[in-house]
C-alpha cells in the first residue's frame, strides 16, 4: 500500500492526490531500485572493525547511506583521524565490491520501468553513489538504457543538499516542481524538498517509515506494486 500524506482524494473524477504534470521521474538507487542497503552498511561495519576504530551500530550504517562521504563518515566514525580517511574508505569499497555481485533489482523493478517508458516521461537518478559505481551497476543491471540523465555524489553535492535536483532539472530543461523524486530516506525527502520538488518514499529501504513519515512526503509506499500503482496512476496514458 501507499499510505498518503495530504487530504483525502476530492470527488469522483477528480485528479489523485499528489497528481502533476510530472515530466521527470528521479529515482535514488540504493533502497530504492536495489536491494543494496544490507551491503552497505555490512562494509561500513566491517571497515570500521578492520581498521581498528568504532564500530558503529548497524542502524547507523544504514541512517548514513546516501549521504556524501565526508558526512557519513562524521557521523559513523566521528573519531577517525582526517589522515586514516583514505585507509577507511578503502576498505569499505573493497568489502563493498566483494559482496556487489549479490545485489539484485527489488522485485518489480523492471516491469515499473518498462511501464515508465511507454509514458510521456523521462527518468533520472539522484545517488549517494559515485559515477564510477552508478556506471558499473547500471551495466550490471541492465538498465541504463532507462535513464536520460543521473548525477552522483562525487559530481555536485551530496544529499541532502539540493544540487543533484537542480542540475538534472537544468539538463532537462524542465522546472524542479515538474520532477517526481523517490527515495527510501529522508536524505531525499529533504533534497527534494530543498530543491522545490515532489517527492515520493518508499519504506523498504535504509529509513524506517517514522523518520519518512516526519518529512510529510505525498505518500510512502511499502513495496514496488504499491509504487508502481502510485505513480502510473498520476502521469499520462501510454
Amino acid at each position: 500500500m501507499c499510505a498518503v500524506a495530504e487530504a483525502a482524494a476530492g470527488p469522483p473524477g477528480a485528479a489523485p492526490p499528489g497528481a502533476g504534470p510530472y515530466e521527470v521521474v528521479v529515482f535514488d538507487w540504493d533502497g530504492t531500485l536495489v536491494d543494496s542497503t544490507r551491503l552497505i552498511a555490512g562494509a561500513i561495519l566491517q571497515a570500521a572493525a578492520e581498521i581498528g576504530v568504532a564500530v558503529p551500530d548497524r542502524a547507523l550504517a544504514s541512517h548514513v547511506i546516501g549521504l556524501g562521504l565526508a558526512q557519513a563518515l562524521a557521523l559513523v566514525v566521528p573519531d577517525l583521524p582526517p589522515a586514516r580517511i583514505p585507509e577507511f574508505v578503502a576498505s569499505y569499497h573493497r568489502h563493498f565490491r566483494a559482496a556487489e555481485d549479490e545485489i539484485r533489482l527489488f522485485d518489480g523493478i523492471p516491469q515499473l520501468l518498462r511501464d515508465l517508458d511507454a509514458r510521456p516521461v523521462r527518468l533520472a537518478i539522484a545517488t549517494g553513489k559515485t559515477h564510477a559505481g552508478l556506471v558499473r551497476s547500471l551495466q550490471a543491471a541492465g538498465l541504463a538504457r532507462h535513464f536520460a540523465a543521473t548525477r552522483c555524489a562525487d559530481q555536485t553535492q551530496a544529499k541532502p543538499h539540493p544540487a543533484m535536483l537542480l542540475e538534472l532539472a537544468q539538463e532537462l530543461d524542465v522546472a524542479p516542481s515538474a520532477m517526481l523524486m523517490i527515495g527510501d530516506t529522508t536524505h531525499d525527502l529533504q533534497m527534494a524538498a530543498a530543491a522545490g520538488a515532489p517527492a515520493v518514499a518508499v519504506s523498504y529501504g535504509a529509513h524506517p517509515r517514522a523518520e519518512l513519515e516526519r518529512l510529510q512526503p505525498l505518500a510512502i509506499c511499502d513495496s514496488v506494486a504499491a509504487l508502481r500503482r502510485w505513480v502510473l496512476a498520476r502521469l499520462g496514458p501510454a
